[in-house]
Protein backbone atom coordinates (compact mmCIF):
# COMPACT_ATOMS: atom_id res chain seq x y z
CA UNK A 1 0.00 0.00 0.00
CA UNK A 2 1.08 3.60 -0.81
CA UNK A 3 0.20 6.55 1.39
CA UNK A 4 0.65 10.07 1.09
CA UNK A 5 0.82 12.26 4.19
CA UNK A 6 0.81 16.10 3.38
CA UNK A 7 2.16 18.14 6.18
CA UNK A 8 4.33 15.46 6.34
CA UNK A 9 6.94 17.12 8.35
CA UNK A 10 4.40 18.60 11.08
CA UNK A 11 3.38 17.30 14.41
CA UNK A 12 0.78 14.98 13.55
CA UNK A 13 1.80 14.14 10.19
CA UNK A 14 5.27 12.91 11.33
CA UNK A 15 3.94 10.67 13.90
CA UNK A 16 1.71 9.16 11.25
CA UNK A 17 4.62 9.32 8.99
CA UNK A 18 6.25 6.73 11.35
CA UNK A 19 3.42 4.53 12.04
CA UNK A 20 2.36 4.00 8.55
CA UNK A 21 6.14 2.70 8.06
CA UNK A 22 6.12 0.59 10.49
CA UNK A 23 2.63 -0.76 9.39
CA UNK A 24 4.27 -1.58 5.99
CA UNK A 25 2.97 1.06 3.64
CA UNK A 26 5.06 2.67 1.17
CA UNK A 27 4.98 6.65 2.03
CA UNK A 28 5.01 9.39 0.53
CA UNK A 29 5.51 12.82 2.68
CA UNK A 30 3.96 16.26 1.16
CA UNK A 31 4.93 19.44 2.95
CA UNK A 32 6.59 23.40 1.89
CA UNK A 33 8.22 23.33 5.55
CA UNK A 34 6.10 26.54 6.62
CA UNK A 35 5.86 25.21 9.91
CA UNK A 36 7.05 21.57 10.06
CA UNK A 37 10.87 20.07 10.75
CA UNK A 38 12.89 17.97 8.71
CA UNK A 39 14.08 16.96 11.58
CA UNK A 40 10.81 15.50 12.67
CA UNK A 41 11.25 12.97 9.96
CA UNK A 42 15.28 12.39 10.45
CA UNK A 43 14.03 8.90 12.08
CA UNK A 44 11.93 8.04 8.20
CA UNK A 45 14.50 7.83 5.92
CA UNK A 46 12.16 5.58 3.76
CA UNK A 47 9.47 7.90 3.14
CA UNK A 48 9.94 9.94 0.40
CA UNK A 49 9.89 13.55 0.43
CA UNK A 50 8.53 16.14 -1.65
CA UNK A 51 8.45 19.66 -1.18
CA UNK A 52 6.27 21.98 -2.09
CA UNK A 53 3.27 24.43 -1.37
CA UNK A 54 -0.73 22.17 -1.12
CA UNK A 55 -2.02 25.14 -3.86
CA UNK A 56 0.15 23.93 -6.69
CA UNK A 57 -2.32 21.35 -7.72
CA UNK A 58 0.89 19.76 -10.49
CA UNK A 59 3.36 18.72 -8.02
CA UNK A 60 0.46 17.29 -5.52
CA UNK A 61 -0.46 15.46 -8.58
CA UNK A 62 3.27 13.86 -9.49
CA UNK A 63 3.45 13.14 -5.63
CA UNK A 64 0.06 11.36 -5.49
CA UNK A 65 0.42 9.24 -7.89
CA UNK A 66 -0.06 5.42 -7.40
CA UNK A 67 -0.96 6.30 -3.77
CA UNK A 68 -3.72 4.42 -2.16
CA UNK A 69 -4.62 6.54 0.35
CA UNK A 70 -3.98 10.46 1.49
CA UNK A 71 -3.84 11.50 4.52
CA UNK A 72 -4.51 14.98 4.55
CA UNK A 73 -2.75 16.74 7.46
CA UNK A 74 -1.69 19.77 5.78
CA UNK A 75 -2.45 23.47 6.83
CA UNK A 76 -2.82 26.44 8.54
CA UNK A 77 -3.86 25.10 11.91
CA UNK A 78 -3.69 27.96 14.45
CA UNK A 79 -7.35 29.86 15.61
CA UNK A 80 -5.03 33.20 16.18
CA UNK A 81 -3.14 32.97 12.78
CA UNK A 82 -6.30 32.73 11.16
CA UNK A 83 -7.71 35.71 12.77
CA UNK A 84 -4.42 37.83 11.68
CA UNK A 85 -4.03 36.38 8.12
CA UNK A 86 -7.68 35.43 6.67
CA UNK A 87 -7.09 35.08 3.38
CA UNK A 88 -4.35 32.81 3.18
CA UNK A 89 -6.10 30.35 5.94
CA UNK A 90 -8.75 30.51 3.33
CA UNK A 91 -6.88 29.95 0.66
CA UNK A 92 -4.14 27.00 1.61
CA UNK A 93 -6.74 25.03 4.02
CA UNK A 94 -10.27 25.44 1.10
CA UNK A 95 -7.72 25.56 -1.63
CA UNK A 96 -5.43 22.53 -0.49
CA UNK A 97 -8.43 20.00 0.37
CA UNK A 98 -9.83 20.53 -3.14
CA UNK A 99 -6.46 19.71 -5.01
CA UNK A 100 -6.31 16.52 -2.59
CA UNK A 101 -9.78 15.64 -3.68
CA UNK A 102 -8.68 16.47 -7.38
CA UNK A 103 -5.83 14.10 -6.91
CA UNK A 104 -7.67 11.57 -5.08
CA UNK A 105 -10.46 11.26 -7.66
CA UNK A 106 -7.60 10.99 -10.61
CA UNK A 107 -5.81 8.36 -8.38
CA UNK A 108 -8.83 6.85 -7.12
CA UNK A 109 -7.62 7.16 -3.34
CA UNK A 110 -8.90 7.32 0.28
CA UNK A 111 -9.15 10.62 1.58
CA UNK A 112 -8.22 10.94 5.56
CA UNK A 113 -8.56 14.41 6.48
CA UNK A 114 -7.60 16.39 9.34
CA UNK A 115 -10.50 18.83 10.75
CA UNK A 116 -11.23 20.51 14.21
CA UNK A 117 -13.48 20.45 17.30
CA UNK A 118 -13.51 24.50 16.62
CA UNK A 119 -15.84 23.88 13.79
CA UNK A 120 -18.36 23.12 16.69
CA UNK A 121 -17.76 26.94 18.42
CA UNK A 122 -19.79 27.59 21.62
CA UNK A 123 -22.58 24.60 22.13
CA UNK A 124 -25.17 24.52 24.93
CA UNK A 125 -24.49 21.12 25.80
CA UNK A 126 -21.85 19.32 26.43
CA UNK A 127 -20.14 16.46 25.07
CA UNK A 128 -19.71 17.83 21.88
CA UNK A 129 -21.30 15.11 19.15
CA UNK A 130 -21.34 15.24 15.15
CA UNK A 131 -25.52 16.16 14.48
CA UNK A 132 -25.00 19.25 16.33
CA UNK A 133 -25.30 22.11 14.02
CA UNK A 134 -21.72 24.05 13.66
CA UNK A 135 -21.18 27.47 15.04
CA UNK A 136 -17.47 28.54 13.81
CA UNK A 137 -16.53 31.63 15.24
CA UNK A 138 -12.66 32.15 13.20
CA UNK A 139 -11.40 32.18 9.87
CA UNK A 140 -9.54 28.36 10.97
CA UNK A 141 -13.28 27.15 12.37
CA UNK A 142 -14.54 27.88 9.27
CA UNK A 143 -12.05 26.67 6.46
CA UNK A 144 -12.32 23.35 8.58
CA UNK A 145 -15.79 22.57 7.84
CA UNK A 146 -15.75 23.99 4.89
CA UNK A 147 -13.04 21.10 4.12
CA UNK A 148 -15.54 18.51 5.67
CA UNK A 149 -18.05 19.61 3.31
CA UNK A 150 -16.02 19.13 0.03
CA UNK A 151 -15.23 15.82 1.09
CA UNK A 152 -18.89 15.20 1.76
CA UNK A 153 -19.68 16.62 -2.03
CA UNK A 154 -16.79 14.47 -3.80
CA UNK A 155 -18.43 11.22 -1.70
CA UNK A 156 -21.88 12.39 -3.33
CA UNK A 157 -20.57 13.38 -6.49
CA UNK A 158 -17.98 11.71 -7.76
CA UNK A 159 -17.57 8.60 -5.44
CA UNK A 160 -14.62 9.56 -3.93
CA UNK A 161 -14.29 7.69 -0.26
CA UNK A 162 -13.50 10.69 1.96
CA UNK A 163 -13.38 10.89 6.13
CA UNK A 164 -13.20 13.47 8.41
CA UNK A 165 -11.65 13.84 11.39
CA UNK A 166 -12.42 16.61 14.32
CA UNK A 167 -9.59 16.29 16.25
CA UNK A 168 -9.84 17.89 19.86
CA UNK A 169 -7.08 19.60 20.95
CA UNK A 170 -3.74 16.92 19.81
CA UNK A 171 -1.01 17.43 22.09
CA UNK A 172 2.12 14.80 22.70
CA UNK A 173 6.08 14.93 21.49
CA UNK A 174 7.45 16.91 18.65
CA UNK A 175 5.15 19.56 19.21
CA UNK A 176 6.92 22.81 18.83
CA UNK A 177 6.99 25.23 21.99
CA UNK A 178 8.79 27.99 20.62
CA UNK A 179 6.30 28.95 17.93
CA UNK A 180 4.44 32.29 17.98
CA UNK A 181 1.34 30.40 18.07
CA UNK A 182 2.14 27.39 20.16
CA UNK A 183 -0.55 25.91 21.96
CA UNK A 184 -1.34 25.58 25.33
CA UNK A 185 0.90 21.99 26.26
CA UNK A 186 3.93 22.79 24.97
CA UNK A 187 3.84 26.45 26.20
CA UNK A 188 2.67 25.34 29.56
CA UNK A 189 5.70 22.65 29.96
CA UNK A 190 8.41 25.27 28.55
CA UNK A 191 7.25 27.29 31.21
CA UNK A 192 7.97 25.11 33.93
CA UNK A 193 10.76 23.72 32.69
CA UNK A 194 12.42 27.01 32.60
CA UNK A 195 10.75 29.08 35.36
CA UNK A 196 9.14 31.40 33.26
CA UNK A 197 5.52 32.85 33.81
CA UNK A 198 3.19 30.78 31.97
CA UNK A 199 0.06 32.48 30.21
CA UNK A 200 -3.54 32.15 30.51
CA UNK A 201 -5.94 33.61 28.30
CA UNK A 202 -8.53 34.93 30.51
CA UNK A 203 -9.99 33.23 33.66
CA UNK A 204 -8.17 29.51 32.51
CA UNK A 205 -11.75 27.90 33.98
CA UNK A 206 -12.15 27.34 30.01
CA UNK A 207 -11.51 23.59 28.99
CA UNK A 208 -10.28 21.07 26.56
CA UNK A 209 -10.75 17.53 25.66
CA UNK A 210 -6.98 17.07 25.38
CA UNK A 211 -6.15 13.95 23.11
CA UNK A 212 -2.55 12.26 23.03
CA UNK A 213 -1.29 12.11 19.53
CA UNK A 214 -0.90 8.47 19.89
CA UNK A 215 -4.78 8.12 20.05
CA UNK A 216 -5.02 10.72 16.85
CA UNK A 217 -2.78 8.38 14.45
CA UNK A 218 -4.62 4.84 15.86
CA UNK A 219 -8.06 7.06 14.45
CA UNK A 220 -6.50 7.79 11.16
CA UNK A 221 -5.39 4.62 10.81
CA UNK A 222 -8.73 3.05 11.61
CA UNK A 223 -10.52 5.68 9.36
CA UNK A 224 -8.82 4.92 6.32
CA UNK A 225 -9.20 1.08 7.02
CA UNK A 226 -13.13 1.11 7.84
CA UNK A 227 -14.99 1.24 4.65
CA UNK A 228 -18.30 2.16 3.43
CA UNK A 229 -20.14 3.00 6.38
CA UNK A 230 -17.15 5.62 7.04
CA UNK A 231 -17.86 7.28 3.53
CA UNK A 232 -19.07 11.23 3.71
CA UNK A 233 -18.51 11.59 7.53
CA UNK A 234 -17.47 13.24 9.69
CA UNK A 235 -16.18 11.78 13.25
CA UNK A 236 -15.02 13.09 16.58
CA UNK A 237 -11.57 12.40 17.72
CA UNK A 238 -11.06 13.16 21.18
CA UNK A 239 -10.18 12.10 24.38
CA UNK A 240 -13.30 10.97 25.52
CA UNK A 241 -13.15 11.16 28.49
CA UNK A 242 -13.54 14.55 30.20
CA UNK A 243 -12.28 18.25 29.86
CA UNK A 244 -9.71 19.85 31.48
CA UNK A 245 -9.52 23.28 32.27
CA UNK A 246 -6.69 25.15 31.49
CA UNK A 247 -6.16 26.21 35.14
CA UNK A 248 -6.02 22.22 35.87
CA UNK A 249 -3.59 21.87 32.96
CA UNK A 250 -1.15 24.45 34.45
CA UNK A 251 -1.76 22.25 38.21
CA UNK A 252 -0.95 18.84 36.70
CA UNK A 253 2.40 20.49 34.25
CA UNK A 254 3.77 21.73 37.71
CA UNK A 255 3.29 18.34 39.39
CA UNK A 256 4.70 16.44 37.01
CA UNK A 257 7.68 19.06 36.45
CA UNK A 258 8.39 19.53 40.01
CA UNK A 259 7.79 23.88 39.23
CA UNK A 260 6.18 26.10 40.85
CA UNK A 261 5.32 28.77 38.66
CA UNK A 262 2.38 31.75 38.64
CA UNK A 263 0.62 32.28 35.25
CA UNK A 264 -0.32 35.91 33.86
CA UNK A 265 -3.57 36.43 33.31
CA UNK A 266 -4.00 38.26 29.72
CA UNK A 267 -7.66 38.98 28.12
CA UNK A 268 -9.13 36.17 26.34
CA UNK A 269 -8.65 35.48 22.43
CA UNK A 270 -10.51 36.03 19.60
CA UNK A 271 -11.81 33.28 18.26
CA UNK A 272 -11.65 30.78 21.06
CA UNK A 273 -14.44 28.99 22.26
CA UNK A 274 -15.08 28.19 26.31
CA UNK A 275 -15.39 24.20 26.62
CA UNK A 276 -14.78 21.35 23.92
CA UNK A 277 -15.23 17.93 25.00
CA UNK A 278 -15.90 14.97 22.70
CA UNK A 279 -18.60 12.23 22.07
CA UNK A 280 -16.53 9.85 20.45
CA UNK A 281 -19.46 6.88 20.24
CA UNK A 282 -19.60 7.58 16.66
CA UNK A 283 -16.39 7.26 15.84
CA UNK A 284 -16.17 3.55 18.48
CA UNK A 285 -19.20 2.78 16.78
CA UNK A 286 -17.87 2.70 13.17
CA UNK A 287 -13.95 2.42 13.19
CA UNK A 288 -13.75 0.99 16.70
CA UNK A 289 -11.61 4.19 17.94
CA UNK A 290 -11.37 3.72 21.35
CA UNK A 291 -9.02 6.58 23.00
CA UNK A 292 -6.40 4.87 25.39
CA UNK A 293 -3.98 7.72 26.78
CA UNK A 294 -5.15 10.05 29.70
CA UNK A 295 -4.10 13.35 30.61
CA UNK A 296 -1.61 12.51 33.22
CA UNK A 297 -0.13 10.02 31.35
CA UNK A 298 0.06 11.63 27.99
CA UNK A 299 1.61 15.05 29.77
CA UNK A 300 4.09 12.97 31.50
CA UNK A 301 5.43 11.31 28.04
CA UNK A 302 5.81 14.84 26.68
CA UNK A 303 7.30 16.30 29.00
CA UNK A 304 10.18 13.67 29.25
CA UNK A 305 10.53 14.31 25.19
CA UNK A 306 11.20 18.10 25.36
CA UNK A 307 13.57 17.05 28.56
CA UNK A 308 15.31 14.71 26.42
CA UNK A 309 15.31 17.06 22.85
CA UNK A 310 17.78 19.63 22.24
CA UNK A 311 15.76 22.73 22.91
CA UNK A 312 14.37 21.66 25.77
Amino acid sequence: MRALVTGAAGFIGSHLCYRLLTEGYEVVGFDDFSEGSEENLASAPEAMIVEGDLRDAELLTRAAQGCHVIFHQAGIRSVPKSIEFPRLTTDVNVIGMLNVLLVAREEKAIVVSASSSSVYGDQEELPLHEEMHPKPRSPYAASKLALEIYGQAWWRGFGVRTVSLRYFNVYGPRQNPSSQYAVVVPRFIMACLTGERPEIHGDGDQARDFTYIDDVVEGNILAARAGDRTWGRVLNIGGGRTATSVNRLLSLTSELTGASVEPIHTPPRAGDVRFTQANVARAEALIGYVPKVAIEEGLRRTIEWIRQSPSG
